[in-house]
């Protein structure tokens, strides 16, 4: 919608062009894939392997850009998308999900400037190079009120999300951003707030604006940002900016804690990096009072702390404008004159330090102090203080009493006992640390200033944090040698935090819930979290609370035994890393690249994977040990500030010295006044007092895991949102560590091919390598896997049904107005069963209900919409109710007008009354007395309340003092309370500690006592044992002296045995000796043959991680295979839907159309009705016409006896007067008559009426029909249009499938050739190692039995014990490895069982897909062919139906023009009879005047003219009305065939649609082709003998149709010569009165020839009237194409035929008395 209008997903595009569908069918039928070489990927063509000899593993492939053919691996190649997918919006909805495509889709949308991506869940932001200009206001509001779904990727998308997400679930949201350092994170933050300060607004006071908003991030940026060899401006500290919202969702409050400072940066940094832009801006100042006062005039020309001005101009000039910024920035944040006077003396202050320098240890007899004086004066001078407090504070510690202070670094803090007189510090490192503490100070004050600026006493009801913190640092990706330091592990280690935090809740915690819920879902390919480089960095013991000089062989992290080796006395780097390298180094038996840590070739560094190995980073630990010490300068600068001589430094840190702004010397900004900021501060303290931390909280190494365990357990209780930022493009960049121990950021298989030429043209500032180890270290691919494949979106019953049974309305009526249920999992199955869902697109678990991604997104939706029709009902109600209240409110108003209104009448008439003026002057004065006293009780009422307000006001006041003081009371003894708990935790979990360790002490006491008094009794027994030897030895001297020769046999004696003794042990030791040398000649054997089962056992190993590679990748791409299927599924579904509200919406068009059939009818029986009453009416006036010639006859006699009367002149004056009599009779009778034909002629126009009236309503209607089948006509267009859509959708589906499933046979084919040669190798090496060890186990029973030989032999002759145990213990090992090889042979043999079985499913899951795309295949071409005769036919009857509407237009025309003959045949009528009346009136004139005879006998017989040419007229108008009448039948029968051929069509269409749904269903029920098929052939046989007998019935029309046409040409002749007849009419009226009666006899005689012509067509008209009605009518409904040439409305058949006839009869009956009178 937004920014990217290329891009399009997949699951909302629109119906593919013919072209685009044909693009694609070339893409797939080519097997397009990407080539993986450590340059990046370039596109190529997969050729068929079933042509080729390639070794097994290997692919051919045809690179597109150069057209090189080149042997690949199959692990270098991965599946490409079609281009349509080049820019998506989302990633995860890509076809085939692998890393090449994912970053191919990046790179174009970066060329294309699109920098933001979605990948599932998550945002990805590429870093742009420039400023685009994406980030306008307008582009805002762009976003406001939007849902996910209808934003394109941006990162006012994600705040919008954020901040829609708060409002609907009232919980808290966290956005997170992840990135290297200068990815952008920090710009991106700025973005988010500028949106939510710009689209949420702030409550009334404006707590949080645009502009305070700006200041703060230009503070902020000024104190906390430096620049470094990976970024210009870079971050260094953390920060949490948490915005509260009310209820109405705009911003209450807001504050932000920092955390992870580094303050050190202040005095010491690394080479090439500057300090905080703050120095710069304050030394390029250009106020010279402000210089001059903090003796910044005149500069130092070296600077021991390295801040040295600017050199360039145009950057002092530039560092100057950004001061008068930030002195703005200070000023909108309310921070006042004297607190920025005061900052900007402490900043001066510490650039005078760094310039004071100190001396040397060898200088002055080791004397520390100051090197220049002048400038520590100066120094001391800023801050308030004398030289000498300045400089006993930096060097001489003494330990002075007082409140306990704290500080901000991550790096210092006080410790409660230490060892010794205090660590041995360097003059430089105490100034050092008096500066690093002077600026944490400084930086904690301006966090609690902007907190101050931020905080409202509002109520809120939710927050958004905003977490930023510094990047990874790697000096190596910006071009440096050096090793990273102590600040940047801490900032790594908190990246790598955030990553576990990231895949604990994408990953453990929704595979936990699935598991919970009972929802099975496989994912087998994802691979565990890899945590070693945090367990590397924080790893506690379980003996962590005890703090001892010994070192134990437990575990435990780098900041643990920094701790540890901190306090031994001479610990150096070297042992630091040792130990390190003891626990987490790389073992003997672990394969490359598996342990985090490795050794550096450098001394005193070691390198780190972070980021799950892809992001390696050498680490320099010189001086790491300093970090840890206590610094007692960094201790004494709060102190400093304290006791300042200058008020407005004093007066700032005092009145926080007792405050707990600062947590332990680490956190700052947790002051706040909300109730969510108070949450979070408490959070955090919890944090730091429960358990260790408690113990802990003062090691200056183990803050920073406390640090960052309050950061995530502050962002763990919210909804999150990650955000990364990847860099594009970086300089030095090195995928892999230069150790060549390391392990490779890309594979070992990647190819070498020449870089540059691959790639697009337009794309190569995208650095893919970079971007590669970016994106494996964030897991987005996994991500987006299980994104794709589980269930994101989920919804407890209860809410889901309150949410959504708005969808569904019969549910709600069904179950009551309440709509409580028993069962809600029965009720959410019912309407999800109403919502009409894809079966795969939700899962129900035991509590919630889980959704596919996009499915609850369409479900809000519908939703949305559903509530909108609602609340426009609603409004509708509402405003009718109010509009019927106004009229009601009106009325009374209208009511009470009238009412003022009398009475203002009746006022009129009794003012100027007497007594009512007496009754108003005196009615005033009776009333004052009354108010007056009134007054007065009120006055003291007042007075009373005013007391009693006095009194409970001052009482209030009181109370509140009151109550101040007991809160402020309450609060101390609270924070007593508290560091008292605190305390009695830390000293209860000592006292347990120390417990222990005497209880441990005594056992080994104990353990001493015993062996003592064992040895001691041991030595007594001895000693008796000389004693006794001494005695037995003075014996025997006294017995030789006694006896000579019997000690001489007994020394014979004694002698022999010593020799043979002696012998005895010299034949033992050989024997032994010997059997030694046999047994390690044997160990020897079975040391070798152990390393060649070994080997062998590696390379099944290396081969069977091959296999899994392959079985990964194989699945992967199944499961994007099943989740496009499922994709066409759901889109299937939604075009099932789509058909059907089709179908329902034509059923209520034909069910319309039925009505108006039958409205019609109505309609046509009464035109039936007034036309019979019409006729009736005719043939009155006929009757009437009859009575007037027999009238005009007897006037014609008797004028003729007039005439006879007249020319008897001897007639008296008697008779004339009888005569005359006769005469005023006769003229009394011709003005009756004329009255009732006046009459007549008025119900004659009445019916002309009534029948213009019927004319417009058909014609109306024809027009509405004609509409109706014009819109008809196209939706059959569209819907065959769509069936032929659908049938090439489907030919490309079938052929996506039948590759498939030829690419699956294929590998099923490699898989079983590979299976083959393993297990024929597996057994051969099984059977030849079975040999060996059945050889080795004889061997080895021979050996026991010569060693159970030797043993008895020895047990006979006393053998020493040593010599027993060694042989127990070769043994022992011999049956080992025995055990060993058997156990790894049985496992192999299970693993290649497993394989095979594998295999098999694979084969009849492949078997079965063949069968079905075979049968597919048949059914489409059947389909495809009973389509395209369907399709000839209907363009016959098409062009049938052209040519009859032409012919029916011809007729109409010619109706149209009878109709305008008519009229004017009206027109003269009346013009006749006009004409007639004023010969009457001149006719009594003459008789009354008595004129001459001879005129009145020349009138009357132009009057008898004028009555025949007036019969005449009457009966042409009766001949055309006939003729008209025969016209309109036939166009109703026109009219009635055609409907029919409407009918028929419609089917017709019928018929199609049922194709159609027979294409649809030939996935799902395969079983029903057969019968199908018989249904449509059928159906087939029975539209062949309907057409058969149509063409029958056309031919028998068109007869008729030729007749019919040869009886209009009859008419039309008849009409010509009547046309004749009239011109010869005028003729006869110019000639004399003597040619009248011969006129008449030639009219009489050419109306009788014309009405004997006539006789035989109007028989024969009406013969064919009655066969046209008895003839198939749906010859006619093909010849229609359309409504719109319907004039008239369909009629009876069986009433028209009848019509015609009598209406041709009462013509031949209207011609006799004609005849006769003429």
């Amino acid at each position: 919608m937004l920014l990217d209008p290329e891009a399009a997903s997949p699951a909302h595009s629109q119906v593919k062009t013919e072209e685009q569908i044909a693009a694609e069918e070339a893409w797939h039928e080519t097997e397009k894939v990407w080539l993986v070489h450590k340059d990046g990927f370039s596109l190529a063509s997969q050729l068929k392997s079933q042509e080729l000899s390639l070794p097994e593993g290997k692919v051919r492939v045809k690179l597109d850009h150069d057209g090189a053919v080149l042997d690949v691996d199959e692990d270098d190649v991965e599946k490409a998308n079609a281009p349509s997918c080049d820019r998506l919006e989302d990633l995860a909805s890509l076809v085939y999900l692998n890393e090449s495509s994912v970053l191919h889709t990046l790179r174009q949308r970066y060329g294309a400037s699109l920098l933001h991506t979605y990948a599932g869940p998550s945002l990805l932001v590429l870093s742009p190079r420039g400023a685009p200009a994406v980030y306008s206001e307008k582009v805002m509001h762009m976003f406001k009120g939007c849902r996910r779904e209808d934003m394109a990727p941006h990162i006012y998308a994600v705040a919008q999300t954020a901040y829609r997400a708060m409002l609907m679930s009232r919980q808290d949201q966290s956005i997170i951003l992840l990135g290297s350092s200068g990815s952008g994170k920090t710009t991106s933050c700025q973005h988010l707030v500028q949106y939510l300060a710009t689209i949420t607004g702030t409550s009334g006071n404006k707590v949080f604006s645009v502009e305070k908003w700006q200041a703060l991030y230009t503070l902020l940026e000024a104190f906390g940002n430096s620049p470094t060899i990976m970024n210009g401006n870079a971050t260094r500290f953390s920060q949490i900016l948490s915005l509260d919202f009310d209820q109405a969702g705009q911003v209450a409050s807001a504050s932000i804690q920092t955390m992870l400072l580094e303050k050190l940066r202040v005095a010491r940094r690394p080479a090439n990096e500057a300090t905080f832009n703050v120095f710069y801006y304050l030394l390029a100042c250009g106020d010279g009072t402000l210089r001059t006062e903090l003796h910044l005039n005149h500069l130092a020309e070296n600077n021991v702390f390295g801040i040295v001005p600017l050199a360039k101009p145009e950057e002092k000039q530039k560092a100057a404008q950004q001061f008068s910024k930030l002195q703005t920035a200070m000023k909108v944040l309310g921070i006042s004159p004297d607190e920025q006077k005061a900052c900007w003396l402490i900043l001066a202050a510490i650039y005078h330090l760094g310039a004071a320098g100190a001396t040397k240890e060898a200088a002055e007899a080791g004397r520390k102090q100051f090197a220049r004086h002048e400038w520590a004066q100066k120094a001391a001078y800023l801050l308030g203080c004398s030289l000498e407090e300045l400089s006993s504070s930096i060097f001489k510690h003494q330990h002075k009493g007082g409140t306990m202070q704290r500080s901000t670094s991550f790096r210092q803090g006080p410790e409660e006992s230490g060892l010794g007189d205090g660590p041995k510090l360097s003059a430089l490192e105490c100034l050092e640390g008096m500066a690093s503490g002077l600026y944490s100070e400084l930086f904690t004050l301006l966090v609690s200033l902007v907190n101050r600026a931020l905080k409202s006493s509002q109520h809120s009801l939710c927050s958004m944090m905003i977490v930023d913190t510094p990047g990874f640092q790697n000096p190596e990706l910006g071009g440096s040698a050096r090793g990273a330091s102590f600040e940047e592990l801490c900032h790594n280690y908190a990246q790598d935090r955030l990553q576990r935090l990231f895949h604990e809740r994408t990953f453990v915690q929704e595979l936990e819930r699935y598991k919970e819920e009972n929802i099975e879902l496989a994912f087998d390919d994802l691979e565990p979290a890899a945590d070693d480089s945090v367990a590397v960095v924080d790893q506690a013991s379980h003996q962590s609370l005890v703090r001892s000089l010994a070192r134990t062989d437990e575990a435990r992290g780098l900041l643990w035994l920094l701790e540890e080796e901190a306090l031994v006395p001479g610990a150096t780097e070297d042992a630091l890393l040792e130990r390190l390298f003891s626990y987490y180094g790389p073992q003997e038996g672990d394969k490359k690249g598996q342990s985090p840590l490795l050794r550096s070739s450098k001394t005193r560094h070691f390198l780190l994977g972070h980021s799950h190995g892809t992001n390696w980073v050498e680490y320099n630990v010189a001086g790491w040990l300093s970090y840890t010490k206590q610094n007692p300068a960094t201790q004494n600068a709060p102190r400093l500030l304290q006791d300042s001589q200058k008020k407005i430094i004093s007066n700032l840190f005092l009145g926080r010295a007792g405050s707990a702004t600062v947590l332990s010397g680490s956190i700052a900004g947790l002051e706040g006044g909300s109730q969510l900021a108070l949450r979070r501060a408490t959070s955090m303290r919890k944090t730091f007092t429960t358990g260790m931390a408690a113990v802990k909280k003062k090691s200056l190494c183990i803050q920073i895991k406390l640090q960052v365990d309050a950061l995530i357990d502050t962002i763990k209780k919210s909804k999150l949102h990650f955000v990364y930022c990847f860099l594009p493009v970086a300089e030095g960049w090195a995928g892999e560590p230069r150790s060549a121990s390391s392990r490779r950021v890309s594979s070992s298989s990647e190819l070498d091919l020449p870089s540059g030429d691959h790639c697009e043209a337009g794309l190569l500032q995208l650095d893919v390598p970079l971007l590669r180890a970016q994106l494996r270290g964030s897991r987005l691919l996994d991500a987006m896997r299980m994104y794709r494949q589980g269930y994101p979106d989920h919804m407890v019953f209860s809410e889901f049904r309150r949410r959504f049974d708005v969808l569904a309305p019969h549910l709600t009526k069904k179950h009551g107005r309440n709509y409580i249920v028993v069962d809600e999992r029965r009720a959410v199955e019912e309407l999800l069963e109403s919502l009409d869902l894809e079966k795969s697109s939700c899962c129900l678990g035991l509590s919630r209900v889980f959704f596919r991604a996009g499915t609850l997104a369409r479900l809000e939706e519908q939703r949305d919409e559903q509530t909108s029709r609602n609340l426009t009902l609603f409004q509708a109600a509402c405003r009718g109710y109010l509009a019927r209240q106004q009229f009601k409110k009106k009325k009374i108003q209208d009511l009470a007008i009238r009412c003022v209104q009398k009475n203002i009448k009746k006022n009129k008439g009794v003012k100027d009354w007497p007594w009512w003026k007496l009754f108003t002057t005196v009615r005033p004065l009776i009333e004052v007395q009354l108010s007056e006293e009134q007054i007065r009780s009120r006055d003291e009422e007042i007075q009373q309340l005013r007391s009693k307000l006095e009194k409970v006001e001052k009482e209030r006041n009181e109370l509140r003092l009151s109550s101040d003081r007991l809160e402020s009371r309450i609060s101390e003894l609270t924070s007593e309370l508290t560091d008292e708990r605190n305390t009695g935790e830390s000293a209860s979990q000592l006292l347990d500690a120390e417990t222990a360790e005497r209880l441990r002490a005594e056992k080994e006491m104990k353990e001493l006592q015993t062996q003592y008094d064992a040895l001691k009794k041991q030595m007594e027994v001895m000693e008796v044992e000389v004693m006794e030897a001494r005695l037995i030895r003075a014996a025997e001297i006294n017995g030789e002296v006694d006896d000579d020769d019997a000690g001489g046999e007994w020394r014979l004696k004694y002698e022999r045995a010593v020799r043979e003794v002696d012998f005895t042990k010299k034949r033992l030791q050989q024997e032994f000796e010997d059997k030694l040398e046999v047994e390690q000649q044997n160990k020897r054997q079975l040391e070798r043959r152990l390393g060649d089962l070994q080997a062998d056992s590696d390379e099944s190993q290396r081969a069977l991680q091959q296999l899994k590679k392959k079985c990964q990748r194989l699945t992967a791409e199944l499961q994007d295979t099943k989740l496009h299927l499922e994709g066409q599924q759901v889109r299937n579904h939604e075009l099932e839907k789509k058909q059907r509200r089709f179908d329902s919406e034509l059923s209520q068009a034909h069910e319309e159309a039925q009505r108006e059939k039958l409205q019609r009818e109505k309609l046509q029986r009464e035109k039936d009705m007034l036309l019979a009453e019409a006729f009736s009416l005719k043939q009155q006036l006929e009757e009437k016409d009859m009575d007037i010639t027999g009238f005009t006859q007897k006037v014609i006699s008797l004028e003729a006896e007039l005439q006879d009367i007249s020319s008897q002149e001897s007639k008296d004056e008697a008779s004339l007067a009888k005569v005359k009599k006769q005469l005023r009779d006769l003229e009394a009778k011709v003005k009756d008559q004329e009255e009732e034909l006046d009459e007549q002629a008025g119900t004659i126009q009445m019916l002309e009426q009534a029948k213009l009236r019927l004319e417009m309503e058909m014609e109306r209607m024809r027009q509405t029909h004609s509409k109706e089948m014009e819109s008809r006509d196209e939706e059959v267009e569209e819907a065959r249009q769509s069936c032929q859509k659908k049938l090439k959708q489907m030919e490309v589906q079938l052929e996506e499938e039948y590759e498939d499933k030829q690419k699956v046979l294929r590998e099923k084919r490699e898989l079983e050739s590979k299976l083959t040669t393993l297990s024929d190798q597996v057994s051969q090496r099984d059977f030849e190692s079975e040999k060996r060890l059945r050889k080795d186990l004889k061997r080895t029973k021979a050996l026991l039995a010569d060693a159970q030989i030797m043993l008895d032999h020895l047990k006979n002759n006393a053998p020493s014990k040593r010599e027993i145990a060694q042989l127990k213990n070769q043994l022992e090992e011999s049956e080992f490895t025995c055990a060993a090889a058997v156990k790894a042979r049985k496992a192999m043999e299970v693993e290649i069982e497993d394989l095979h079985l594998q295999i098999d499913d694979i084969a009849k899951a492949k078997t079965a897909l063949e069968e079905q795309l075979s049968r597919l295949q048949r059914e489409k071409n059947e389909i495809q062919n009973r389509l395209e005769e369907d399709q000839e036919d209907m363009n016959e009857l098409m062009k049938k139906h052209k040519a009859a509407v032409a012919q029916a237009s011809r007729d109409l025309a010619q109706m149209n023009d009878l109709q305008a003959q008519l009229e004017e045949a009206n027109k003269e009528k009346q013009e006749l009879q006009e004409k007639l009346q004023a010969l009457q009136s001149q006719v009594e004139f003459l008789e009354q005047s008595m004129v001459d005879k001879s005129l009145v006998s020349r009138q009357e017989a132009k009057i008898r003219e004028l009555e025949t040419r007036l019969e005449f007229e009457r009966t042409q108008v009766k001949r055309l009305e006939s003729l008209a009448s025969r016209l309109k039948e036939n166009m109703e029968k026109l009219t009635e065939e055609r409907d029919q051929r409407i009918a028929a069509e419609n089917r017709e269409k019928e018929q199609n649609k049922r194709l159609q749904r027979q294409l649809r269903d030939t996935k799902e029920e395969m079983g029903e082709l057969a019968r199908k098929e018989a249904e449509a052939s059928r159906k087939k046989h029975e539209l062949e003998m309907d057409l058969e007998s149509l063409e029958a019935a056309n031919q028998s029309l068109q007869a008729d149709l030729k007749l019919a046409f040869k009886r209009i040409g009859d008419l039309q002749a008849a009409i010509e010569d009547e046309m004749e007849s009239d011109e010869n009419e005028d003729l006869i009226n110019s000639e004399g009165d003597s040619d009248v009666d011969s006129e008449l006899e030639d009219r009489v005689d050419g109306v009788k020839s014309w009405l004997s012509k006539n006789k035989g067509p109007s028989k024969a008209a009406s013969e064919d009237g009655s066969l046209k009605s008895s003839s198939p009518t749906s010859y006619w409904k093909s010849l229609a194409p359309d409504r719109s040439d319907e004039e008239h409305d369909p009629v009876d058949s069986t009433s028209r035929p009848r019509h015609s006839h009598s209406s041709l009869s009462d013509s031949d009956t209207e011609a006799k008395p004609t005849e006769t009178n003429a």
